[in-house]
């Protein structure tokens, strides 16, 4: 069937090879496929042709969005198409009907920025926003936040153009009698399936009202209550929330509705999540847009309680809007008098964002346990009337222990949804079993409650099978001749929904290991366990927001070079099936080629997923006594080169200004010829700092780049040190912290340069000294990856813990600064956004009379040796120029750009005409000057 497939696919973005059937395995459940092929179609000619190859070889399609699926909907044994790399975007927008036409991969996010000039929006808004797409949210008629106030899926769509597996193309929507008569008398299958279906709801009236009414978060099984005379009979609507079974979507027209004038978010306190779900149908007496709930235990795996939550253990966010925002505000304290709960009631955007960020990156946030254990999907919306969700929430968590369960309870309060990650055992089967067990108890319970057992995800894998626990074996009949009116061969999407499979089969989940080299202190020592924290989520595939993760992705669009793609490789490097070749796979040292280490998926993703590290892990056992690529040779030791250019900086810089010499050093050093080689100092700091005396001795880490390449930061750290009454001591041996060893894989090398480093630093430590980091990717080094480089070393730990940076070390100390009075952009260096934070950096700003705009501007593109080595300038370039380049350019050109960060600041001299300073520059200009111009710093190379 494969070679079938790979035949008539001959010249479509058509792929059949083991790496890209290992991307698409899996979505962001707990089921696992390997595909027959995966097709990337650029027009809906293209998705026709694809089906047609299809049909020609007898094989499933599975259609796939953003891939973000928790029940197994989007993935399976057939051809997957993935619309989200090509047919995106929005085809037509009316503002006066307030319509807009999209192709399927058209990112939601993507369709809220088109609307929004027009004061419009799209009503649906799950949390994975920002890469779920319109042909995902019609699949599983997905419903988010607002559907309170704005409905499902189904409730906004208008019409579609859709394709059977049979070829025929048809254009569904409201159907009067007339016009479904027309229709059924037309030939061919257009014809069959409108007689079909007007036969299967004549004959069943009674039925379909009888089961099929109620609240709107019924989403399990199919929506054929659409079908009823009183519903228009409605093809179209009937067909979402279908999963992939019935049809694939070509476009869609979706109806928008008005943006809100104002909205003030009404946070209140209760004492259980049990009480807070008891209050939820007075609050929606009060017709708000959104009521959604969070606990203790979600808040808490944030790290850090949030200012901007009243006293309790759970709280309900509640969104009222209003003409005017004084309005919005009256309706939030109106709502507040008569709940009397512990509340505040936020207008400020930043403050309303804090919060549902919370809330969004719960299904990431949930799995892992406070504890650390992990938590998985499963149980993971079931819904209920809003009536009863304090009643069943309590019998709920009676089921809970009597399973010897827990969980992490979240979610869309005012629709009575509740998400949920529960720590099911399924890596044996034992646990296995109990998994089953609990689904099916779960499912009596929410059927008892006349509940729906999914409320936004579909059903997918993980519920298909529970369906006749929820219907009646009448309805379960038609659901299947539903489905047979579209797909009598059931070639589309097949298992799901009717004839399904168990929900205990294909689980993703693999218990083996393999020996490594690095620690994984936050995962047991065990690389499978981290390689189990990603999801499948997919906010690493978000291209319209900030943050850094993932910069490869938002410069390729690939999933092989988003950070879930390239977590499912390695993954499926474990198992085996696909990738039989382990740690010398070219599959996943492909994919990681493009990976610039940035650290952003250890801050950004929800799980902590730490790419970075894996990476460094899997090219070490990967070039394991083989050769490697040029640039681990010359990037990799540029410690030891930088050290030998000291011996002769002038004769070097000479010899490097002429051009055959620095393209043969390219060539032989694996350098990309687009890039200028950098300029050596005449004198190390290291050799030319001037001595201080008196005060608390504090070491300052002499790091390479700045030591031998710009050494004007070190001095002006110095300064300002000294004035801040420390006694600046630097090792009087060299040292390093191995970061270009690490950051290429050779990890043998970096954990001998960090044992010797370790030994020079040890009596400073044991006497109380601090060791104070200039240069971000260093000092992030040793807070963070020393860890996994030097597992139970007491001196590690004591190095990560006096660790400091900069701006940390003089948060407290008394400086005599002058007002500067100036403005600046800064671009925080990644591994700083991951392992440092930036507050203290912000505070001595402004202690300085800077003024300062925080660039969020994800990463510079540079990256160390990344951006340098030969195939990467194009990416690097394409990443600086996503957000920083654009940024900086539309400064003001008084404004002062400031970056910390080394690579940070060569890739903006390399690609701008601007040059960034170092913080440190800045402030020891400060206590020179009280006030006045401040200049770019002279000489910092020298």
């Amino acid at each position: 069937m494969r070679d079938t497939l790979r035949e008539l696919l001959t010249g479509q973005d058509a792929a059949f090879d083991a790496g890209s059937l290992a991307l698409y395995t899996t979505d962001a459940s707990n089921y696992r496929h390997a595909p027959l092929g995966v097709v990337l179609p650029r027009t809906a000619d293209d998705v026709v042709a694809a089906v047609a190859a299809c049909r020609a070889a007898g094989a499933p399609v599975i259609a796939r969005g953003g891939g973000t699926s928790i029940a197994g909907n989007a993935c399976g044994p057939g051809l997957v198409l993935d619309t989200s790399r090509h047919l995106r975007g929005v085809l037509e927008l009316d503002a006066q009907a307030r319509t807009a036409r999209v192709a399927p991969g058209t990112v939601l996010d993507d369709l809220q920025a088109v609307a929004a000039p027009h004061g419009l929006r799209f009503g649906p808004d799950p949390s994975t926003h920002s890469r779920c797409t319109i042909g995902g949210m019609i699949g599983n008629n997905a419903c988010g936040s607002h559907s309170v106030a704005w409905g499902r899926t189904a409730d906004n769509l208008e019409s579609m153009r859709v394709l059977l597996y049979d070829g025929t193309r048809l254009t569904v929507g409201t159907t009067s009698r007339s016009e479904a008569d027309r229709r059924a008398a037309l030939p061919g299958t257009e014809g069959r399936v409108y007689r079909e279906l007007r036969d299967l709801v004549d004959g069943n009236l009674a039925l379909l009202r009888k089961e099929l009414s109620g609240w709107g978060r019924r989403v399990s099984g199919y929506g054929l209550e659409h079908l009823l005379p009183e519903n228009g009979f409605n093809v179209a609507r009937a067909l979402v929330g279908s999963e992939g079974t019935c049809v694939t979507v070509l476009d869609a027209t979706v109806a928008l509705v008005e943006l809100p004038k104002h909205r003030a978010l009404a946070v209140f306190g209760f004492d259980t999540d049990i009480d807070a779900a008891d209050a939820v149908p007075a609050i929606l007496a009060k017709n708000p847009l959104t009521v959604e709930g969070l606990d203790i235990e979600l808040v808490g795996l944030t790290g850090a309680r949030s200012s901007d939550l009243p006293d309790g253990r759970a709280w309900l966010m509640v969104e009222l809007a209003g003409e005017t925002l004084d309005e919005a505000q009256q309706r939030a304290h109106e709502l507040a008098r008569r709940l009397g709960r512990p509340h505040v009631v936020l207008t400020d955007p930043a403050a309303q964002r804090r919060l549902w960020r919370i809330r969004e990156e719960g299904a990431g946030l949930a799995t892992r346990m406070s504890d650390g254990s992990e938590a998985w999907p499963g149980w993971e919306d079931a819904a209920v009337p809003p009536e009863r969700l304090g009643a069943y929430l309590r019998e709920f968590k009676q089921l809970l222990a009597r399973h010897g369960r827990k969980t992490v309870v979240y979610g869309h309060y005012g629709e009575g949804c509740l998400h949920m990650r529960i720590d099911f055992d399924l890596l044996s089967k034992s646990g296995i079993a109990g998994f089953r067990s609990f689904l099916r108890d779960a499912a009596d319970l929410i059927a008892a409650h006349g509940g729906s057992l999914s409320g936004e995800h579909g059903d997918g894998q993980a519920r298909s099978e529970l369906l006749p626990r929820m219907y009646s074996p009448e309805m379960m009949a038609l659901f299947e001749r539903f489905k047979g009116i579209f797909d009598p061969d059931d070639r589309m999407n097949p298992g799901i929904l009717v004839r399904p499979r168990p929900v205990d089969a294909d689980l993703r989940l693999r218990a083996a290991n393999v020996p490594v080299m690095l620690g994984y202190p936050h995962d047991d020592g065990s690389f499978a366990e981290a390689m189990r924290r990603c999801v499948g989520v997919g906010k690493c595939r978000n291209t319209s927001g900030g943050g850094v993760m993932c910069p490869s992705y938002r410069a390729t669009r690939e999933e092989k070079h988003s950070t879930r793609g390239r977590a499912h490789l390695l993954a499926e490097m474990i198992n085996g099936e696909l990738i039989t070749d382990g740690w010398r796979s070219a599959e996943v040292r492909d994919a990681l080629d493009l990976c610039l280490s940035c650290k952003g998926c250890l801050s950004d993703c929800p799980v902590d997923v730490d790419m970075a590290t894996y990476k460094a892990e899997f090219q070490h056992q990967h070039y394991k006594g083989r050769l490697r690529p040029l640039s681990h040779y010359s990037m990799g030791w540029l410690p030891l080169w930088l050290r030998f250019s000291a011996v002769a900086p002038r004769f070097a810089n000479a010899a490097l200004r002429r051009p055959r010499i620095a393209a043969l050093v390219k060539r032989v050093g694996g350098i990309a010829a687009e890039r200028r080689l950098p300029t050596f100092a005449d004198r190390p700091y290291t050799r030319s700092r001037k001595r201080t005396s008196g005060g608390k001795p504090v070491v300052l880490w002499p790091d390479s780049f700045n030591n031998y390449l710009t050494p004007a930061v070190l001095h002006a750290a110095t300064e300002v040190l000294a004035a801040a009454g420390y006694d600046v001591v630097v090792p009087e041996k060299n040292v390093c912290c191995g970061l270009t060893w690490v950051s290429t894989g050779q990890l043998g090398v970096a954990k001998r340069v960090l044992g010797r480093t370790l030994s020079v630093l040890k009596p400073y430590l044991d006497a109380g000294y601090e060791v104070v980091g200039l240069e971000p990717s260093c000092t992030a080094l040793f807070r963070g990856d020393l860890g996994h480089l030097m597992p139970g070393d007491e001196t590690a730990a004591l190095l990560a813990e006096r660790t400091r940076t900069f701006a940390e070390l003089l948060a407290e100390a008394e400086l005599p600064l002058g007002d500067l009075d100036i403005d600046a952009v800064t671009q925080v260096h990644c591994h700083q956004h991951a392992e440092l934070g930036f507050t203290a950096d912000e505070r001595l700003m402004a202690r300085a009379g800077i003024r300062n705009s925080t660039l969020d501007s994800g990463c510079c593109g540079l990256a160390g040796n990344f951006g340098f080595e030969r195939g990467h300038y194009d990416v690097s370039r394409a990443v600086a120029e996503d957000r920083m380049l654009p940024a900086i350019r539309e400064a003001d050109p008084d404004t002062v750009v400031i970056s910390d960060g080394f690579s940070c600041r060569t890739q903006i001299a390399q690609e701008s005409d601007r040059t960034a300073v170092h913080l440190a520059e800045l402030v020891a200009q400060a206590l020179r000057r009280p006030t006045g111009d401040v200049r770019e710093p002279e000489g910092s190379a020298r």
